[in-house]
């Protein structure tokens, strides 16, 4: 597997040292900027892969780093990555190009997986901010970014149990098995053999890859 050639855009050089540290070696990381003029001239200079992109930052955001780049480069791509979950910065910078949106509380592995499926043209966004995403393109009238290669199917929610479908929207939403627990005054144990279920029917491998069906299916 070829490591993507990574930019990081942030205002702070303690996230992007931490960035760089949790990323590793399995990406190549080819600049970084701290503010948008820096950021604009480094991403033209490197043509990265992917663009780890912070929304709010000195001199008009991320957003404005996307809106001034994106015709001009259109083989990059551009993956968000901040401390704010409000629906109006997420629907913003998605709106202006990019192709996912993770919160600064995501795991290194998986970034790492969001780095590499926005290389490959795929669409991600942290678990809980999904369904309000598509809630709100739907609403406006524009359509939110598609995975390139993928069409939606659900031959396999037919399969799923009332109470598994249950538990499958809250694992998508991002929810904790104890949390879902709580919710549907059922023990931990078995919430962990419903989700254990619900993976196994719909043949996926993770909370990832549900969320990411459970948004093209529009189920969230």
């Amino acid at each position: 597997m070829t490591a993507p050639r990574v930019f990081v855009v942030d205002d702070h050089a303690m996230v992007r040292a931490g960035v760089r540290a949790e990323l590793g070696s399995d990406v190549t990381f080819v600049g970084e900027g701290a503010d948008v003029p820096s950021a604009v001239e480094g991403i033209r200079a490197t043509r990265p892969d992917v663009v780890l992109l912070d929304v709010h930052m000195p001199g008009g955001g991320g957003r404005t780093v996307l809106e001034t780049l994106r015709t001009e480069l259109p083989d990059v791509k551009w993956l968000a990555l901040s401390v704010s979950d409000a629906a109006e910065d997420v629907i913003a910078v998605i709106r202006a190009g990019a192709r996912g949106y993770v919160t600064k509380t995501i795991s290194g592995a998986d970034l790492l997986d969001a780095v590499r499926r926005v290389a490959d043209g795929d669409v991600v966004f942290s678990p809980r901010l999904a369904g309000f995403v598509l809630d709100a393109f739907s609403a406006g009238g524009a359509a939110a970014p598609e995975p390139e290669e993928e069409e939606a199917t659900d031959p396999g929610l037919d399969l799923l149990s009332a109470r598994e479908r249950e538990v499958m929207q809250l694992l998508a939403r991002g929810y904790t098995y104890r949390e879902i627990g709580s919710r549907l005054f059922i023990s931990v144990k078995t919430v962990e053999s419903h989700a254990s279920n619900v993976l196994r029917k719909l043949q996926l491998s993770n909370r990832n890859e549900l969320t990411r069906w459970a948004a093209t299916n529009r189920l969230l």
